[in-house]
C-alpha cells in the first residue's frame, strides 16, 4: 500500500479547498467526494492507495468494504508535501494510470514555483496528457467535470 507521510494542516486544507471548489459539480452530478477515509484499489496491479481527495460516482464499484475500484473514479488528487515528493510526483501517477483512473490532480506547493498538474488519458499504464500551471493560474478540468479550477485557492 502506498501511503504518504502525514501532512500538515496546510496539506489537509488544500484537499478541503478542492472539495469546496468542486462542490457545485459534485451536487449537480450527484457524485461523492472524499478527503481521506477511503482507499482506492488500483485495478490491474491491485495496489491499494490512499489519495488525499477522491471524486467518484455514488455507484462506484468497490473492492471489499473500504476500497473504491480505480477505473470507476472520476478524479483523484494528491497534495505534495516535503515527505511525499517521490510518492506523489512519480509513484502514484504510475499506479493510478495503470489502474485507469481517468484524471489525477497533483497540487504541489513545494515545487519551485508552486504548481498544479493534471494528468489525463491513461493508456498502457501511462498518462498520455499532462497539463501544468503555476499555482494561482486557472486550470481546466475536462469532461465529465468540465470546470475551470482557480488554483489560487491553494496559495497560502
Amino acid at each position: 500500500m502506498i501511503v504518504s507521510p502525514m501532512g500538515t494542516p496546510e496539506h489537509g486544507r488544500s484537499a478541503m479547498q478542492l472539495y469546496r471548489a468542486l462542490l457545485p459539480c459534485i451536487d449537480a452530478r450527484g457524485w461523492e467526494a472524499f478527503t481521506g477515509n477511503v482507499d482506492v484499489c488500483a485495478e490491474g496491479p491491485r495496489e491499494p492507495l490512499v489519495p488525499d481527495f477522491v471524486l467518484a460516482p455514488v455507484d462506484c464499484p468497490r473492492w471489499g468494504l473500504r476500497e473504491l475500484l480505480s477505473s470507476g473514479l472520476v478524479l483523484v488528487a494528491e497534495v505534495v508535501s516535503a515527505g511525499s515528493v517521490r510518492e506523489d510526483r512519480e509513484e502514484k501517477p504510475r499506479v493510478y494510470a495503470r489502474g485507469n483512473v481517468p484524471m489525477m490532480l497533483v497540487i504541489d506547493p513545494v515545487a519551485s514555483p508552486p504548481a498544479v498538474s493534471l494528468f489525463g488519458d491513461p493508456e498502457d499504464g501511462r498518462y498520455q496528457t499532462v497539463t501544468q500551471v503555476t499555482m494561482g493560474k486557472p486550470l481546466h478540468l475536462p469532461e465529465p467535470i468540465d470546470f475551470d479550477l482557480d488554483t489560487a485557492i491553494f496559495l497560502p
